[in-house]
């Protein structure tokens, strides 16, 4: 969109939140960057020039406005939606990979040369690989500033940079202040809130909600969405489908472990009316910018619903459904292979029996953890330690065992990749040849693990109810033809439908 100056104009001068990570507005007379929301008075538009990331803004020598904090814009939904190297070179660097693996390392999982990446990522986002990197690095830097009293001597290595020198330029060029001086201005953010009289935040209240806490490894901030964001389909399958021990719903908000690379952690997630409370305790604070990006998919907080709810109002037959509680999201995961085998697991069963027995495989071969302040007692298991469990503990059909023990054993070696980088149909052709797996278990996993937003279920039973309900064909051949309309959004177009029923996971947990 960013090459569209007249439609970013017009974003611009209108205030139009929607447009926040989409694109960002750099002002040629301050050499300020903002988002398009930003409640400033909007500059004239000859003054203005638009870039399509963050980096690509940092880049060109612009920084991060003072007032709309546009590096804590929610992503750009664009990167969900495709299905190319560049939207999975976009999902790895969002997870860290750069910072762990280097450039070389997202080459290898995208099977590029390294100058390919450059010269892509260049012409889609105006930066390269380790400037968009450096852009996440200085975003997390930020929030360990804000919300942690950890010395910035371990903030700048926990958010990977290679020296305390280069945390310390890079804060100053981006924030245009040091990171003492970020420190400062959260705890006078913090102190205006517990004030009687609030001062006006704007939309800087993307930020974090706490300068520091006294609980060492707890980490408080805000996740941005765009506006509107139904919650109750979200939380409700997450807190109906919850398996005890690794998942739980407490005190209005749902909380899991977590499995991190440097880690292991557990995070709170409740909604609140303009973002996402999220309270996460991390055994190593280099793991926050992984476990972020989880979460923003877990709650797909990318998502535009605007452009989804409009396309699906197009089709008279469900626009009232979507008129009633618009902005559904589609419930993510935190671990794609631990959906896989939960999908097995699910098969053919209530919602109640697939919870027992993901919890037993918890219990027997998941690895411990500390809950300070919940229930929660395991990390799910990964799929090298279910690969060598006995098939005849488990207490599943022998046709099932075999489905399951098949898909561990692929995850296990490799040869089933399902990460945020792995092409979606190749993914679904490998699904279908493994013995077990037709097109419900395919779809429910390129919908909720893979992250596609067409995915699409029309032998569902639920589904198939709901769209009978509303005057839509019942049968799986001729509802995928009438559902062709609502491309490429028929994912949330599911989430519509199910909610036409009164089952526990589509209403907000009490």
């Amino acid at each position: 969109m960013h090459t569209d100056t007249e439609r970013c104009v017009r974003a611009v001068q209108s205030k139009e939140a929607r447009f926040d990570g989409v694109f960002f507005t750099a002002v040629r007379t301050t050499r300020i960057y903002c988002r398009p929301s930003c409640p400033a008075v909007p500059p004239k538009p000859e003054n203005m020039e638009f870039h399509p990331s963050a980096a690509s803004c940092q880049r060109a020598g612009y920084r991060a406005c003072k007032r709309c904090r546009p590096d804590t814009s929610p992503g750009s939904p664009e990167w969900n939606v495709r299905a190319d190297a560049v939207a999975r070179a976009v999902r790895l660097i969002q997870d860290g990979v750069v910072d762990r693996e280097g450039v070389p390392g997202l080459a290898r999982r995208l099977g590029w040369s390294t100058r390919q990446i450059e010269r892509q990522l260049l012409a889609e986002l105006g930066a390269g690989p380790l400037a968009l990197a450096r852009a996440q690095r200085a975003q997390t830097a930020r929030l360990l500033i804000e919300t942690t009293p950890m010395p910035f001597a371990e903030i700048a290595f926990a958010a990977g940079f290679s020296s305390i020198r280069t945390f310390n330029d890079t804060v100053r060029e981006v924030f245009a202040l040091t990171p003492g001086e970020l420190r400062a201005r959260a705890a006078r953010r913090s102190a205006a809130r517990r004030s009687p009289v609030r001062a006006a935040t704007g939309p800087g209240a993307d930020g974090p909600t706490a300068p520091a806490t006294a609980t060492p490894g707890v980490i408080n901030l805000r996740l941005p969405f765009r506006t509107p964001l139904e919650p109750s389909n979200l939380f409700g399958h997450l807190a109906a489908t919850a398996v005890p021990g690794v998942e739980e719903w407490r005190d209005g908000a749902y909380r899991r472990t977590l499995s991190l690379p440097y880690g292991h952690g557990i995070v709170a997630l409740a909604p609140r009316p303009d973002h996402i409370a999220c309270r996460l305790l991390l055994t190593d604070p280099r793991d926050l910018t992984h476990a972020i990006s989880r979460c923003r998919r877990l709650l797909d907080l990318d998502a535009d619903p605007v452009a989804v709810d409009e396309r699906l109002r197009t089709d008279p037959l469900l626009a009232p459904i979507v008129d009633k509680a618009p902005g559904r999201r589609v419930p993510g995961t935190v671990d794609p292979a631990e959906f896989a085998v939960r999908a097995v697991l699910g098969q053919q069963v209530s919602t109640a029996a697939a919870r027992t027995h993901a919890a037993r495989l918890v219990t027997a071969h998941g690895v411990p953890v500390d809950d300070p302040e919940g229930g929660l007692t395991h990390l799910f298991p990964t799929p090298e330690a279910l690969a060598a469990l006995d098939p005849e503990t488990l207490a599943l059909p022998r046709s099932r065992r075999t489905t399951l023990l098949t898909l561990v054993g692929a995850l296990a070696d490799g040869s089933l990749p399902l990460g945020p980088a792995d092409d979606r149909e190749e993914a679904r052709a490998r699904l279908l040849a493994l013995p077990g797996f037709g097109p419900w278990t395919t779809e429910i996993i390129a919908m909720r693990a893979l992250g596609d937003p067409d995915a699409f279920l029309p032998g569902d039973l639920g589904v198939r109810r709901a769209a009978e309900g509303l005057g839509l064909p019942g049968t799986p051949a001729a509802l995928t033809a009438a559902a062709a309309q609502w491309r490429p959004w028929r994912a949330y177009a599911v989430q519509y439908l199910w909610a036409t029923d009164d089952h526990p996971i589509n209403l907000l947990p009490a």
